[in-house]
């Protein structure tokens, strides 16, 4: 099933709202560059969003989540059900990026894309049920053609949803046990790399389990072997419902001129999906944090890009990149806030 609107371009950057960003820079009563990163990132966002004084205070987050047929291969070190369990606590607000979200004064919602036990009429969850999870990607493709497009799809709708509401900058989170073994093969397939670069502890394996769960994914890049060379299809029989979703968005996000921060591994393996499935996407994501899953910094490493915070952190959910938020908005508030040299009678450089 051909999708055409994936086949759009992302908006182009306004180049000449960047430049006006950056003059304004050189203006403000500060030594040139003294601001580092903060600098560049309004200079980005000022591009990205066509204006030299860009906001960051509207954030959107949708929570995507779905159960993986690959759990059955204990690749895992908790069990099935919790995917469930987490889409309910995150209704609840019982959750790190439900927290987050309240505390930011963020606009969250939460998709449930197909649990194992199904999962139905859940107060505050949006419930699309593509299935009752992924197959077993080890075993036969993760997707059918049908179940890709729909979760595609959702991702694109929720992109919508958070430019209906003028959001300016917009996270994914994800949920659903066995995504970091789906993540850590679609990574493979795109990166023509190796288990034992991008397969890590997930949730917490010990060596034992880390070394089992590299020969599950080794395994599926064999059997699939024949069928990655397009990112489509590489998507469709490795990834997940969650994962394809966010992929949706963030193509969407970037066609629709909306920043996106990327959350840790297992959205940045999206990340890189959306970018291959829309060349240039990328343009519009910043990389929230560096994950303390060892595969994330290959996955780094693909985007050249320097992320934004180190905190060891690798809990999911879009939880790095809520917490990276607050950098977006400093930002945007020191370069559109503070004096320039003339504004406050201060004399410039010589």
């Amino acid at each position: 099933m051909v999708q055409a609107w994936l086949n759009s371009p992302p908006r182009r950057i306004d180049h000449r709202a960047a430049e006006a960003a950056r003059l304004r820079q050189a203006q403000l009563t500060k030594p040139p560059g003294a601001l580092g990163e903060l600098e560049r990132i309004a200079i980005r966002l000022a591009g990205l969003q066509g204006r030299e004084r860009p906001q960051a205070g509207n954030a959107w987050i949708s929570v995507f989540a779905g159960d993986h047929g690959v759990a059955a291969e204990g690749v895992s070190a908790f069990p099935q059900a919790v995917t469930a369990e987490m889409i309910k606590n995150f209704a609840r607000g019982g959750a790190a990026i439900s927290v987050l979200a309240r505390h930011l004064a963020a606009s969250m919602e939460i998709i449930d894309l197909g649990t194992a036990g199904g999962l139905d009429g859940v107060p505050g969850v949006r419930h699309a049920a593509l299935g009752r999870g992924t197959a077993n990607l080890a075993r036969e493709p993760a997707m059918s053609d049908e179940q890709l497009a729909g979760a595609l799809l959702e991702g694109r709708a929720a992109a919508l949803r958070a430019l209906g509401r003028g959001a300016e900058v917009f996270i994914g989170g994800e949920m659903g046990i066995g995504n970091t073994t789906a993540a850590a093969a679609l990574a493979c397939a795109l990166l023509n790399d190796t288990p034992a670069n991008l397969a890590g502890p997930g949730t917490g394996l010990d060596a034992e389990g880390v070394a089992h769960k590299r020969a599950v994914v080794e395994r599926a890049l064999s059997l699939h072997a024949d069928h990655l060379r397009e990112p489509r299809e590489a998507l469709r029989r490795l990834g997940g419902f969650e994962i394809a979703a966010l992929a949706g968005a963030y193509v969407a996000c970037a066609q629709e001129g909306l920043p996106v921060l990327v959350d840790g591994f297992i959205a940045t393996a999206a990340a890189l999906a959306a970018e291959r499935l829309c060349p240039g996407a990328a343009e519009y994501f910043f990389l929230a944090h560096a994950s303390a899953e060892p595969g994330h910094a290959r996955l780094v490493q693909a985007f050249k890009m320097r992320p934004l915070l180190a905190l060891e952190l690798r809990l999911g959910e879009g939880s790095g990149a809520a917490v990276a938020l607050p950098l977006l908005r400093l930002a945007c508030a020191l370069h559109g806030g503070m004096a320039t040299f003339a504004e406050a009678a201060v004399s410039a450089r010589l």
